[in-house]
């Protein structure tokens, strides 16, 4: 999709990420190897009360579901910045399901534009886990 077929509050859901326990520690154990994440005697001791996923394994797993979606096509030239807030733990065979909205768009030349995404991730039982707000420079329509 081009720039310019692109426009501000358009939507598309994304289908549901099931957090694999086995799959959790292993990712936990290869990227992010804190107790809070493998270790289940500590994390009783947490406010968690058990081990959680690591955060950015937890959004990787919302954010390969929306590249299925495949929103941009082969005019997505790359990706510039991404910035995640985390905001209730992500848990063992929880799935997460979520929309990702258009919230900004910037024309940057005749040949392509930024494109802002919001992504909004909700476990569940509804509740708002983690948001991604992602800019993507996108190809503009030959001039």
């Amino acid at each position: 999709m081009y720039f310019e077929d692109i426009k501000l509050n358009m939507t598309v859901d994304i289908a549901p990420a099931v957090i694999e326990k086995e799959k959790m520690l292993e990712f936990a154990l290869t990227y992010d190897n804190l107790p809070l994440h493998t270790d289940e005697e500590y994390a009783k001791t947490t406010p968690f009360g058990k081990i959680i996923a690591p955060g950015v394994m937890s959004f990787m797993s919302v954010w390969a579901k929306y590249l299925e979606v495949d929103f941009f096509g082969t005019e997505l030239l790359a990706g510039k910045s991404t910035k995640i807030e985390w905001i209730k733990p992500v848990y063992a065979d929880d799935v997460l399901t979520g929309k990702a909205e258009v919230t900004n768009l910037v024309r940057r030349n005749a040949k392509n534009g930024l494109v802002e995404i919001t992504i909004k991730a909700y476990n569940q039982n509804g509740e708002l886990v983690l948001t991604d707000v992602t800019e993507a420079i996108i190809k503009c329509k030959q001039q």
